[in-house]
């Protein structure tokens, strides 16, 4: 089985796209922990919503190129996620992405896992390090809890936990 560790976010009615991602998600494995929910401010297009992010770990025998090319495709089309080719930051009802899978470093496409933004986005790195704080993060060698902590001081409380929103 495989140990995988997706990050969620959402800024086109959050409070229900999020659960709904971790409801259909379920359909493909057992989800095994989720993170809190936290708001963030948007990156890249600041003219729009704050977003609403979090993690979970799912266990599941589906191979990562299954996941990134059927899984998250599918949950993102039944949710009516729409890609804008001139705005990649735009709103969007759930962006769902593959950022750790078990203990290996892949490349899927355009995706690298682990994703290299987990050490620069506190909300990647906030949620993830609430699963598994004492993950090694391959290549990095780091800790998840200490990438989070060391984000937080870098960052201030640039993240703001939504304990109103559950998954």
């Amino acid at each position: 089985m495989n140990q995988v560790f997706l990050a969620l976010g959402s800024n086109i009615r959050p409070e229900y796209n999020l659960p709904q991602a971790v409801r259909l998600l379920s359909e493909y494995g057992l989800i095994l922990k989720k993170s809190s929910v936290w708001q963030s401010k948007p990156v890249g297009d600041l003219g729009q919503d704050d977003f609403l992010n979090a993690a979970v770990l799912l266990e599941t025998d589906w191979d990562a190129v299954q996941i990134c090319s059927g899984i998250i495709a599918k949950i993102e089309q039944t949710l009516e996620r729409v890609r804008d080719p001139d705005n990649k930051n735009g709103p969007r009802t759930i962006d769902i992405d593959l950022v750790l899978f078990n203990e290996e470093q892949l490349q899927i496409a355009h995706r690298i896992i682990p994703d290299p933004e987990i050490v620069s986005r506190d909300f990647l790195a906030v949620p993830l390090a609430e699963l598994a704080p004492q993950y090694r993060v391959p290549g990095l060698q780091r800790e998840l809890s200490r990438i989070a902590h060391d984000l937080k001081t870098l960052n201030g409380a640039q993240l703001m936990r939504r304990d109103d929103v559950l998954l």
